[in-house]
């Protein structure tokens, strides 16, 4: 038994009018899973469901929303977060996940990946602050820069102080919807994000899954690029980001990010250390490929070699 290695649609998605020939380019270039990803139009699910039907390529996880709502036509997974106490969004972000939970259930997902929302500053944001001096300031390693880390530790303060009602909504939220999908199967993957104002804070993901009244009902997505993002804002150690959460790992997005923190990059084309990142991975994980539209073919199947050579490593007897 090995993890399963999949493509994330957000490769494809936008330029296909058809599920069932997006489903089999991704088939073709040699994978057996999919995860169904935020820009999922409904136009796209009659050709996906034929695609389930025939049976040439399996379903590993979808991403919330999916598929979009009606009337939305581009990727949009932070249309309605769980973070937010206002009746309408909270009543769209349930009515949408559970919704998305039912979609999945139906092409045989195993796991629903979700984005957890954001605290809100209002005209302000604090936290942008961050990533300008990150760009202001290239090849400087922002840990042993004094002025930035003041200047981190100010803005997490604030972040902190202002979190309190938008975490407990989280947590909230997060109990009201896994009932629903423990119904249908799906556990929920708490995706780990790159916006320093977007939740968990890192640090707090623990608290969170060892929190919930239902066992086994949810656990923690990994995304490379994010956590990569957030070493180089010196906010957290990738590696020990990964230790401290490794008992609770069901999946990961995998993609690299270059020096100036783009991500969704190649496998290897980047600075992320795919060796250290792949002695965390277990037979039951979920290994999703997670690249932007830009990306060609050829690197598409050359990051599958790179992560396939990995797996086989850690995997010699699968």
């Amino acid at each position: 038994m090995k993890p399963i290695l999949a493509l994330s649609t957000s490769w494809c998605s936008s330029r296909h009018t058809d599920g069932y020939a997006m489903l089999r380019e991704v088939a073709d270039l040699g994978f057996s899973h999919v995860e169904l990803s935020h820009g999922i139009r409904i136009t796209l699910v009659p050709g996906i469901l034929k695609a389930m039907d025939e049976g040439f390529i399996k379903v590993s996880s979808t991403h919330n929303f999916c598929p979009l709502p009606t009337g939305i036509v581009q990727a949009a997974p932070n249309l309605f977060e769980p973070s937010s106490s206002a009746p309408q969004e909270h009543d769209q972000w349930l009515r949408q996940t559970k919704r998305s939970l039912d979609f999945g259930q139906q092409v045989k997902a195993r796991v629903l990946v979700l984005h957890l929302g954001s605290v809100k500053f209002g005209w302000f944001n604090p936290t942008g602050k961050l990533d300008a001096y990150f760009g202001k300031h290239p090849g400087v390693k922002l840990a042993e820069d004094e002025r930035y880390v003041a200047l981190r530790d100010k803005v997490m303060k604030k972040m902190q102080a202002k979190k309190a009602a938008y975490w407990n909504q989280v947590k909230a939220s997060l109990e009201e919807i896994r009932p629903y999908a423990a119904e249908r199967g799906i556990a929920l993957g708490c995706e780990n994000r790159e916006d320093v104002a977007e939740l968990p804070i890192d640090g707090e993901f623990e608290e969170l899954l060892s929190g919930m009244t239902q066992p086994n009902t949810a656990g923690y997505w990994h995304d490379t690029g994010h956590a990569h993002i957030k070493e180089q804002l010196a906010l957290l150690n990738h590696r020990e980001h990964l230790e401290k959460n490794a008992a609770r790992l069901i999946g990961f997005h995998l993609h690299d990010v270059n020096a100036a923190g783009k991500d969704h990059q190649p496998v290897g084309a980047g600075e992320i250390d795919f060796e250290m990142v792949s002695s965390f991975w277990k037979a039951h994980h979920l290994l999703t490929l997670e690249f932007g539209p830009r990306i060609s073919v050829e690197s598409v199947k050359e990051s599958k070699l790179r992560i396939e050579a990995l797996v086989a490593k850690r995997f010699p007897q699968a």
